[in-house]
């Protein structure tokens, strides 16, 4: 069994400040709590190949991962795979990006990824811990993506 997730936040802001900000991928370490730095290794067009490294663990280990993101602006969408997997067999993420009728955009993350068999976890304990941690990483984007379109409209 491969594991899922499929979680989503509603950001009170206009799409092109979610959009920009949220595919700011230098930008990360300043939306993201996790990630100590985000390095960017190639582009081309809308895509990017950077090198993602986390803050150390409580263990003092420092992850770090290469990715290739793709941006599709026309239909606000992303898909993103890890390059270097690390304890995934494969990981890839859809971003979706939809206006909502009552204003403010709902961004989603599904992730799909099967975790190698001599990996630290499970699937299913990977796909417990990416829940938790989305929701904790998605409501400080959505605090800060908001700060921001504030002081814009200033």
């Amino acid at each position: 069994m491969a594991g899922h997730t499929d979680n989503h936040i509603v950001i009170d802001a206009p799409m092109d400040v979610v959009w920009d900000i949220t595919n700011d991928v230098p930008g990360w370490p300043n939306l993201f709590s996790e990630y100590a730095s985000a390095d960017v290794l190639e582009r081309d067009g809308d895509t990017v190949v950077f090198r993602l490294t986390m803050h150390p663990d409580e263990d003092g280990n420092v992850w770090s991962w290469v990715s290739r993101r793709t941006g599709d602006p026309a239909t606000r969408t992303v898909r993103a795979e890890r390059i270097e997997t690390g304890p995934f067999a494969y990981m890839n993420i859809f971003w979706e990006y939809t206006e909502e009728p009552g204003g403010g955009v709902r961004m989603r993350w599904v992730q799909d990824f099967r975790m190698k068999p001599q990996a630290p976890a499970s699937d299913e304990a990977m796909t417990e811990h990416l829940n938790r941690n989305t929701k904790v990483q998605m409501e400080l984007i959505k605090e800060r993506v908001e700060a921001a379109a504030r002081a814009l409209t200033r």
